[in-house]
């Protein structure tokens, strides 16, 4: 986060993602098993499967089935909440960094990336495509200031809709401090054109713990002086009610098959984008197994 551009910031973070990825069994999104075959002289010997040949004295290859490019929309919260941060960088900062990580990850699997920011109203839009300087064109879209003041997720979702019901991934990066009212009916709407969604919320560590300066004090709007407050009973009220937003928010996304992933921005990126890698892959899992059930 030291690092001032974007684009070096974001590049930085995916190469040390894909050194993770290299180093993991499961080598990125696309690579889905189908079946096995016979195997023949000149077959690649990394898809031989060796407990077969010890149990069967056999030789089987694991035919991949790789999955076609696929569109991503990406949407980013501009709102007023996601400028704070306790740290030497906002939430923004971090929500962008993570937004031009995304979108330079899957420029470089060959996806169709699209950009879409909003606050109360949805504000800039790149449809999703794979084509030169339409990266840099996001990057730059990201790189600008944010006006709004709330975030109102209904805007952005109306306007991906209204251009089409073509289904892809769509990753929303907020940190969600809305009703749940509010979220409820653009969620659904996704889920039901069958997009693969996620919720990636950006906090910072503050806010989750509620770590704020102690000399807690409040101003009273009528007499205008400012009274103390006790820290510890708005601490336990405050924890209470953002334990039961979160209890909301997750299982909301449950109802409707969404991933709901919490990254904080202490957090460096590549161990969050591992997390929300493992987190997609046992989610995937969980519906398989309930589906056959």
């Amino acid at each position: 986060m030291r690092v001032r551009s974007l684009e070096l910031r974001a590049r930085t973070v995916v190469e040390g993602f894909w050194k993770g990825l290299h180093r993991s069994p499961r080598h990125g999104f696309s690579a889905e098993f189908a079946e096995y075959r016979q195997y023949v002289p000149g077959d690649d010997i990394r898809y031989l499967d060796w407990k077969v040949l010890a149990r069967r004295d056999k030789s089987f290859i694991r035919k991949f089935r790789e999955e076609t490019n696929v569109r991503c929309h990406v949407l980013l919260d501009l709102s007023r909440s996601m400028g704070y941060g306790s740290k030497s960088y906002t939430k923004l900062e971090y929500a962008r960094t993570l937004a031009a990580t995304l979108a330079m990850f899957l420029h470089q699997q060959g996806d169709e990336i699209g950009l879409l920011t909003f606050d109360e109203v949805a504000r800039d839009y790149l449809p999703p495509r794979h084509r030169s300087g339409h990266l840099h064109a996001i990057l730059a879209a990201l790189d600008r200031p944010a006006l709004g003041l709330g975030a109102a997720l209904h805007s952005p979702v109306d306007a991906i809709l209204s251009r089409g019901r073509m289904r892809g991934l769509v990753f929303v990066i907020s940190d969600f401090l809305t009703p749940l009212t509010e979220l409820k009916a653009p969620l659904s709407a996704l889920a039901a054109c069958g997009h693969d969604v996620s919720l990636m919320q950006t906090l910072d560590p503050a806010e989750i713990h509620f770590t704020f300066d102690s000399t807690v004090n409040f101003e009273d709007m009528e007499s205008g002086r400012v009274l103390p407050a006790d820290p510890d009973r708005l601490r336990a009220g405050y924890l209470k009610k953002f334990s039961e937003h979160q209890q909301g928010l997750k299982s909301l996304c449950d109802t409707l098959g969404i991933l709901h992933h919490l990254l904080p921005t202490g957090q460096p990126l590549e161990t969050a984008l591992h997390t929300y890698l493992s987190d997609r892959q046992s989610l995937g899992q969980r519906i398989v197994r309930k589906s056959s059930s």
